[in-house]
């Protein structure tokens, strides 16, 4: 075996070697006991992912009765004895939704709907079962993997951005909220924190309810951020180069990216007031060929509009009703350019290149009136 081989086995063995795990077979009742006594904990992050269907939470419950196989739970040890659930939210939120213990609606039972194999179980709930099926299902055994409390903090929270990223039904922010909390949640509470601010809502008020619903203004405040400070190291595919620039920040062990959150947050306020006081919901949206504003999101012209005006931020005073108005004129000069609808419009505008020159194109034409 050569050196490089014989150096790469001695790298695995010593990740091994930091990861601490254990295995328990336990039964769905206990797990209810756990989660009813503080020792199972679903975070509030996790409890909003909750989105199977009823039909979906029923047929889960149905394979239990059926004593089908079930993939196992993930959780990480917060304290001895003490769990925090990471993955298999929606089996484990299914069974409690069927014992009236629901993460976000305690007290509501779930009414067996769409169950395919055994029909005769559809509207049924828990209390409406034999006595039989409900020892049954209680006593229904489920593959607890735990990541213990003594494992590398960097390599818990590798591992399960893993077992979380490809799911359909997360969007990229949503994984990122959740799991970045395993490195440090300054970062991420901040961006959070910042998605709340009254003029960046303004802003991106046309944005959808489904948009919303995905995070994806946080995912927009850390958009800002991350090609703000970190666009050299973009080349084309966005929501790696977020999660690389979320990390960076956030990872302890990294010493190499920095942010000032003081700094920056008066930035970001100072960016979006000047924004909110021109165009207000429209500033991210194109002209119709009639000039009107059309209320449509464009991630374009968020990037555009927002980096463009870095240069500028210590001489432009939201509270110059003058030159607010200067400035609304020329946003609306910017978006009717034939030359800025070619770069903002169209499909392989997502590489470095064409945001640079977005950007640029309006970083130039507001220097021009300052």
């Amino acid at each position: 075996m050569t050196h490089a081989g014989i150096d790469l086995i001695k790298a695995v063995d010593q990740r091994i070697e930091k990861i601490r795990t254990r295995s328990l077979d336990v039964s769905f009742n206990e797990l209810l006991d756990m989660h009813r006594d503080g020792e199972l904990i679903i975070d509030p992050e996790y409890q909003r992912l909750f989105r199977w269907s009823e039909g979906a939470q029923s047929r889960f419950i149905e394979s239990l009765i059926l004593e089908m196989p079930v993939p196992p739970i993930f959780v990480i040890e917060q304290s001895e004895g003490v769990y925090e659930l990471i993955d298999g939210l929606q089996r484990i939120s299914s069974y409690l939704h069927f014992r009236g213990l629901h993460p976000s609606k305690p007290g509501q039972l779930l009414e067996l709907v769409d169950c395919d194999i055994v029909p005769e179980l559809n509207g049924l709930t828990y209390d409406e079962l034999p006595k039989t099926l409900e020892i049954k299902l209680k006593r229904n055994f489920i593959r607890v993997d735990i990541l213990r409390k003594e494992s590398d903090q960097r390599l818990r929270y590798y591992m399960f951005k893993r077992l979380n990223t490809g799911g359909e039904t997360l969007s990229n922010q949503e994984v990122r909220n959740c799991t970045i909390r395993l490195l440090d949640d300054t970062f991420n509470s901040f961006i959070s924190e910042m998605s709340q601010y009254a003029d960046f809502l303004n802003c991106v008020a046309n944005l959808t309810e489904e948009k919303f619903d995905q995070k994806y203004d946080i995912e927009l405040v850390l958009r800002f951020f991350a090609f703000k400070n970190y666009r050299a190291h973009y080349q084309h595919d966005v929501g790696d180069f977020l999660t690389e620039y979320m990390e960076a920040v956030s990872d302890p062990q990294n010493n190499e990216v920095s942010f000032d959150y003081e700094g920056e947050r008066r930035k970001f306020e100072l960016t979006f007031a000047i924004l909110s006081r021109t165009l207000a919901e429209g500033i991210f949206s194109a002209l119709s060929p009639k000039g009107t504003l059309v209320s449509k999101f464009l991630t374009y012209h968020y990037e555009a509009f927002t980096l463009g005006m870095q240069k500028y931020l210590s001489v432009i005073d939201p509270d110059n009703g003058d030159l607010m108005e200067r400035l609304k004129k020329r946003f609306l000069e910017i978006k009717a350019d034939p030359e800025f609808k070619k770069i903002t419009t169209g499909g392989g505008k997502n590489y470095s290149r064409p945001l640079h020159e977005r950007i640029q194109f309006v970083e130039d034409r507001v220097g021009d009136i300052l």
